[in-house]
């Protein structure tokens, strides 16, 4: 193919694709300059001048060139606003990769510039299968992937490299016969408000306390689960994790907040929704930091998850129509929070709850329909 001559232009009428251009190399230069840019891909560090210069004027015509790979310039409101390739192409399947400029993130031309290059890569190039990769925590290209109808997300240990690094990757692919269209629900965390209490989404920062909860004797010896030490590494990647089980539809994870100071005080989550059978049921759970116990912060947080578990999808809640609290039959703090809730106890498990010691607890599991409510303020009506 010729270079730019035979290089198809591409458009849904919002966003352009098409060859690059001597004027995209100063655009293209300062946006590898982004430390997020730089963060989640392989473009040298530090990103000088000529870097771009060899890659928009060598590297991305001798692709079309040869055949081996196709690159275009992401047009967008007039100006060049990022790149996105495919590469590859053996046996009808291969891989697309993209980056876009900061001042244009959130408007969607990514995902609308993936959407053109995945049907030419089907229509034209012929191609049954395009491979997304991205690094384990770049939740920007995996959002991008998921609304671009990419699913059957894997992770691969040390499966990516980067500058002599190796890294945990991210997998997913769409195929021929596949919608563009997110498949599953990606799950957003709202912050929540009511008397005194902030529900909002955990953030790095919180690491500290959640260590300091997750460490206490109460927590250790009810969530027998849980690392013992409890250290701030296992905090972070509970951080981490909680954004992960959002993004594939099984989790809304709270942290509990001071509504004043913004402190954490705990965390509460509505997990086990992704379940094929019902994807209308959740599970409740909840951990609570010493500092705010006695102050019913508790009891106010799950009431506040309640109600955003049961408003519809359609007015921004979770859609459930049934909620579980499960707990040990000694453990009467947690009891009392489900029961005060309105919670109906509608199972006993015998010796199903395990301790540390190898001891066992009775398990009592707790329900609560949306149809048992019999006031709509819950509800927010």
């Amino acid at each position: 193919m010729r270079f730019p001559e035979d290089v198809p232009v591409l458009t849904d009428d919002v966003v352009t694709l098409r060859a690059h251009i001597a004027a995209d190399v100063e655009p293209a230069y300062r946006m590898c300059q982004d430390p997020v840019m730089q963060k989640w891909t392989t473009i040298p560090v530090p990103y000088l001048h000529e870097h771009a210069v060899g890659y928009l004027t060598e590297v991305i015509p001798a692709g079309w060139r040869a055949n081996t790979s196709w690159a275009w310039a992401i047009e967008y409101a007039g100006e060049y606003a990022g790149t996105v390739d495919l590469r590859d192409g053996e046996g009808g399947v291969g891989e697309v990769g993209f980056a876009v400029s900061p001042e244009v993130r959130g408007n969607g031309v990514m995902t609308r510039a993936l959407r053109l290059v995945v049907r030419y890569a089907f229509d034209v190039l012929d191609w049954n299968r395009v491979i997304w990769r991205a690094y384990v925590g770049n939740f920007a290209s995996r959002r991008v992937a998921w609304k671009a109808g990419f699913h059957g997300l894997v992770t691969i240990p040390d499966g990516g490299r980067s500058r002599g690094v190796r890294k945990d990757e991210w997998v997913a692919t769409v195929g021929r016969d596949d919608e563009l269209e997110p498949k599953g629900t990606w799950w957003t965390v709202p912050v929540v408000e009511g008397e005194g209490i902030r529900l909002r989404p955990l953030r790095e920062s919180d690491a500290q306390r959640v260590m300091e909860a997750c460490n206490d004797e109460r927590t250790q010896h009810w969530l027998a689960g849980m690392p013992s030490p409890y250290d701030l590494d296992g905090a972070k990647e509970f951080i981490s994790s909680r954004a992960d089980a959002a993004a594939s539809g099984d989790a809304v994870s709270w942290a509990i907040a001071d509504a004043e100071t913004d402190e954490l005080l705990g965390n509460v989550s509505v997990f086990g929704m992704s379940s094929r059978l019902d994807g209308t049921r959740g599970e409740i759970g909840y951990w609570m930091h010493p500092e705010a116990r006695g102050r019913k912060v508790m009891t106010t947080a799950v009431q506040l998850a309640i109600a955003h578990a049961f408003r519809p999808v359609e007015d921004g809640g979770l859609g459930r129509h049934r909620l579980v609290v499960r707990c040990a039959d000694v453990n009467t703090a947690s009891a009392h929070v489900a029961e005060v809730n309105g919670f109906t106890k509608v199972g006993d498990e015998r010796r199903a709850d395990p301790r540390r010691d190898g001891s066992y607890d009775n398990l009592l599991t707790y329900d609560l329909l949306a149809t048992d409510l019999l006031s709509d303020d819950l509800l927010g009506g």
